[in-house]
């Protein structure tokens, strides 16, 4: 099989990329260094942005049936304990108004069937030699049981995490350092803990911040902790390394306040940490993505989000770079504007995530005296106010949308494009387009719904002029919304993003954009 697209790594980032790719009729291929398919998570957590881009490939009620979406924390702030539940978020522009609990290694496992059911399967026990940009395409060096080979492909995207054999081979460099703290985490047994209970976490004594989630592997409970490095420097960054003996895991519960005991501890690890961004995300035909491109603490739940949040961004890029337009050559067309899109639009919002986790991680684990004694001493004394700042819904679901990257824009993209004349009171080219319930001429439905296929959807309001029947292709399925007044049209991306948008028929703004993004336009006008 010809091969368009080379995904290194088969984690999240890589699946999703592969996934999304295929999607929008790439052919792919992806390999992993590592043989087996289990590993333990060290991702926990999904947003609603993340469930929502991954809506159109098909794979998001398969997750929400592996995953807790009704998490109950119980926030023990000295002798203070605050319960709350992260479901039913103020968030009306989403279907996912709630924050989703859910293994990495299960997402792994309902990406990977979901390729295998399209007839890719993961190539494991591949691991990258070398790769390089040939100008008009790329080579990659393979090895495995069945020898070494060569590739020769459009593309080559690098998912294979904080030391990316394709950032190296691509001569990328890296801006960042690493954290002084480490992560903690382990699966026991323990006892002491109430039946039933959600998940826990802990400010205890000298600043210490501990959580405990009723979803580990191998046993009933994932701890997570945060302390000063240990100075063992075995094992990759973000990765787990060495192991933690049980007598330190008490010892850290105990410190923490519970009276919780480790009747029996079925795996542990040392995670090193650190915070940086590849210097591009690109270079010729490499790429790179998630962790082989950005690095962050765990405050917020921002890895495994991340990166996939980049596989969508850039999965369908490269497929309409590989086959270009689908109606042949497009006056107007250039792949590298579409690709290098690609860099700019996620090194910024990554900047931008580096921020909030960074300040994040800084008042919830930096061991210095200032934040540990804000966690020590002045959240216990706050403790009495915590119940009535997490009854303010609006409050609670603001945090979330801007942890969750709901707010993530690119409006100073090439690919974010205002018609003649500008449409007002609609998202902004770059926006995301929020969820709604609208009507195509029968009952009301999910906007994000009608949006779940391939390809790019122009929707016009309910009085404008449709698009010149010279549009019309197999990339792009316009729908007109009934329900919406008006003569406007907006363009929306694969990735559910605005694309382009203006307040009267303009045909050759329109038709410009998708020669932008190497879309042929699309069929007739659903009815």
């Amino acid at each position: 099989m010809t091969v368009e697209l080379l995904v290194v790594g088969a984690g999240p980032t890589g699946l999703s990329i592969a996934l999304q790719a295929h999607h929008h009729g790439a052919r792919v291929r992806v390999v992993e260094r590592r043989p087996e398919t289990f590993r333990p998570s060290s991702a926990l957590i999904l947003h609603p942005r993340t469930l929502e881009v991954l809506r159109p490939p098909g794979v998001t009620d398969a997750l929400l049936e592996l995953a807790n979406t009704a998490p109950r924390v119980d926030l023990h702030l000295d002798t203070h304990v605050t319960a709350t539940a992260l479901t039913d978020l103020a968030l009306p522009d989403t279907a996912f108004a709630h924050l989703s609990l859910i293994r990495q290694t299960d997402v792994e496992a309902v990406l990977t069937r979901a390729l295998e059911g399209r007839g890719v399967p993961v190539g494991r026990g591949t691991e990258l030699l070398a790769a390089e940009d040939r100008g008009k395409s790329a080579r990659a060096v393979l090895r495995s049981s069945h020898g070494v080979e060569t590739l020769r492909c459009p593309f080559v995207v690098g998912c294979d995490g904080p030391d990316s054999v394709v950032r190296n081979c691509a001569g990328v460099g890296w801006r960042g350092r690493p954290y002084a703290e480490e992560v903690v985490l382990a699966n026991p047994e323990a006892n002491g803990m109430p039946p039933g209970a959600g998940a826990q976490v802990f400010a205890g004594r000298q600043g210490l911040l501990l959580f405990l989630f009723p979803l580990g592997e191998q046993a009933t409970w994932r701890l997570l902790a945060t302390r000063a490095s240990a100075g063992d420097t075995r094992g990759s960054v973000g990765q787990p390394g060495a192991v933690v003996p049980e007598a330190e895991l008490q010892r850290l519960l105990s410190d923490a306040g519970t009276d919780a005991r480790i009747e029996r501890l079925a795996w542990s690890a040392r995670v090193p940490l650190r915070c940086g961004i590849a210097r591009r995300f690109r270079r010729g035909r490499l790429f790179v993505a998630g962790d082989a491109a950005h690095n962050y603490s765990p405050a917020t739940g921002q890895g495994m989000n991340a990166g996939i949040q980049d596989a969508v961004n850039l999965g369908w890029k490269l497929a309409f770079a590989a086959s270009g337009p689908a109606n042949g050559p497009t006056s107007g067309f250039d792949a590298d504007v579409l690709l290098d899109s690609y860099d700019g639009e996620r090194r910024a919002a990554a900047y931008r995530r580096l921020l909030l986790t960074h300040t994040s991680f800084w008042a919830e684990a930096s061991t210095g005296r200032l934040p540990s004694w804000l966690r020590a001493v002045a959240a216990p004394w706050a403790a009495p106010v915590v119940p009535a700042l997490l009854g303010r819904r609006r409050l609670v679901a603001e945090a979330v949308r801007l942890i969750s990257q709901l707010r993530v824009h690119y409006r100073r993209s090439a690919l974010s494009v205002e018609g003649t004349p500008p449409l007002r009171g609609a998202p902004r080219p770059g926006d995301r387009l929020p969820d709604a319930a609208v009507s195509t001429g029968g009952p009301p439905e999910e906007l994000h719904g009608l949006l779940a296929r391939p390809g790019v959807h122009p929707l016009l309001q309910r009085d404008a002029l449709p698009p010149a029947d010279a549009l019309a292709a197999d990339r792009v399925t316009v729908l007109r919304l009934s329900n919406s007044p008006g003569r406007g049209w907006v363009a929306v991306r694969p990735d559910g993003h605005v694309g382009f948008r203006c307040g009267a028929a303009d045909p050759a703004g329109l038709a410009g954009w998708l020669s932008l993004i190497g879309a042929a336009p699309s069929p007739p006008v659903r009815p």
